[in-house]
């Protein structure tokens, strides 16, 4: 008997403006279907133009009538994100929802972004800060929903305070880890700041708990020539519904924490099934290193002067 795929009601988004990092494959593209199904004005910024352009061909198959385009971005390049913080503030359109969802996600041996961080760190955590950043005066203008997609490595482990760069001694998934903690810790805190200040922007985590996505498969940018034995390994287990997710029902925690009228500021959403491995997207309890207050203030600090970006009330 086939197993009954989990899935959620989408409010209507017509008129309201979404970005959406990470949306030319895997989750992204499940996430950007759904988005534009629900009537949103989509924004896909890309780093791969086929990519991109296949995207929207499936989009558009998918959702006909959808309103969407794509950017350019990569988000291991501080100047790119700033050239598309510039972009979209010149387009002066507020923005209603911003999904951070790309990532990379360990590389065989240590890399580095254009701007010399170590991969995992610069691309997840500081590219999408700075992304915020530039997009600030928008999200405000549109007192926005900035969704952060976070991960289970962000359960254990911590920040690698003496070497955020991993220059002394590379572990990719403590890497990564670090990097979805990162992220974490800043979304938590752009809402704390956001409450403070009176920004008007509510801010939320999400995880997709484990599916077979593209991040353990094969990519030859990052240096992994094929798709790994533990990718192979929860293909299997999905394919059978035995404990994990789909690539579809990975994307509904963070659809839900983006788009849900009943989804709250400052809570992690992520899968309902054992070990929140797969399931309906539910509320969670933060993961013990998202709770530490003060290692969210420092790590902003840090963030904002390593990506030379100021977070600040336009």
């Amino acid at each position: 008997m086939p197993r009954r795929r989990p899935d959620i009601a989408v409010p209507d988004l017509s008129g309201r403006r979404v970005v959406l990092t990470g949306g030319s494959d895997g989750v992204g593209l499940g996430l950007a279907v759904r988005l534009a199904a629900a009537g949103a004005e989509l924004i896909l910024p890309v780093r791969n133009p086929r990519k991109g352009e296949a995207a929207l061909a499936r989009i558009r198959a998918q959702a006909p009538g959808a309103h969407v385009s794509l950017r350019e971005l990569d988000l291991s390049s501080l100047g790119s994100v700033a050239a598309l913080g510039e972009t979209l503030r010149g387009e002066d359109r507020p923005i209603h929802v911003l999904i951070n969802n790309a990532g990379v996600m360990t590389p065989p041996d240590r890399q580095t972004t254009a701007d010399g961080f170590e991969l995992q760190f610069g691309t997840n955590h500081l590219g999408h800060f700075a992304l915020v950043a530039h997009l600030l005066p928008l999200l405000r203008a549109g007192r926005g929903r900035v969704t952060s997609q976070v991960s289970v490595a962000a359960a254990r482990g911590a920040i690698h305070w003496p070497d955020l760069n991993w220059e002394r001694a590379y572990d990719g998934r403590r890497a990564y880890g670090q990097s979805k903690i990162a992220l974490g810790l800043f979304g938590l805190e752009l809402d704390r700041r956001s409450r403070a200040l009176g920004w008007g922007i509510t801010s939320n985590l999400a995880h997709p708990g484990v599916a077979p996505t593209n991040l353990l498969g094969a990519r030859p940018e990052i240096g992994r020539a094929g798709e790994t034995a533990g990718r192979r390994f929860i293909g299997a287990l999905s394919a059978r519904g035995i404990l994990l997710g789909t690539a579809d029902s990975a994307g509904l925690p963070a659809l839900h924490a983006a788009t849900s009228p009943g989804a709250e500021r400052g809570r992690l959403y992520g899968p309902s099934g054992p070990g929140h491995l797969g399931g309906p997207p539910a509320q969670q309890k933060l993961y013990t290193p998202l709770r530490d207050t003060d290692a969210a203030t420092r790590l902003w600090e840090i963030s904002e002067e390593l990506a030379k970006v100021t977070v600040a009330g336009a």
